[in-house]
């Protein structure tokens, strides 16, 4: 898995595209913040390890709550939680969806563990992508410190973090861009001087 941290950049990025947060239409904090702790959520089940639950089993590491029935079951929650979370319900069941559902699609870059039971509960199958140049972080926090937490940040630097600072660059260069254009367009008013309509 990478980083609970490097799972919560997902949903900032996402919240900059065009379309899902602008102007008025923009991602409201708190429900910033729900998609930030939905792409997290799915590492609580890593108390299983200590548990004594199986790796292996439905509910196990990277199994049910890293299907994608577990983000469908997340979007419908915030879309009856919609009016509290500051939104409508079909933009909040979206967005904490996607949210979640990027948890495991991350997971299934990295090079370690046994894969992402990605259709449970209807299928126990364990998947990766082809491509898989994240390095897993350790189970065990403590083993993030030391030469291998160095190894798996650069990795999670490189593969998630610039490409969505990029990505949340780029969106907000082109929103300024947009605003820009509207603001010197021919049907504006900056270029209405007082005698356009006489």
């Amino acid at each position: 898995m990478p980083t609970v941290l490097t799972h919560a950049v997902v949903p900032v990025a996402l919240a900059l595209v065009p379309g899902v947060g602008r102007g008025a239409r923009r991602v409201p904090p708190r429900l910033l913040l729900c998609g930030m702790v939905a792409a997290m959520l799915p590492d609580a089940d890593a108390a299983g390890y200590w548990l004594g639950v199986p790796y292996a089993a439905l509910a196990g590491h990277r199994g049910l709550s890293h299907s994608l029935a577990f983000a469908l079951a997340l979007g419908l929650l915030a879309a009856l939680l919609a009016r509290r979370l500051g939104a409508r319900a079909l933009p909040a069941a979206c967005f904490v969806g996607a949210c979640t559902l990027s948890h495991p699609l991350l997971d299934m870059l990295t090079t370690g563990g046994l894969g992402i039971a990605l259709w449970a509960p209807w299928s126990s199958e364990r998947l990766f992508f082809a491509l898989r140049p994240i390095e897993v972080a350790p189970l065990a926090p403590a083993r993030m410190f030391g030469d291998r937490g160095l190894v798996v940040l650069a990795s999670e630097l490189r593969w998630v973090w610039l490409p969505a600072g990029v990505l949340g660059l780029s969106c907000v260069a082109w929103r300024g861009l947009l605003a820009a254009i509207r603001r010197f367009s021919p049907r504006s008013s900056s270029f209405a001087g007082p005698d356009r309509h006489r």
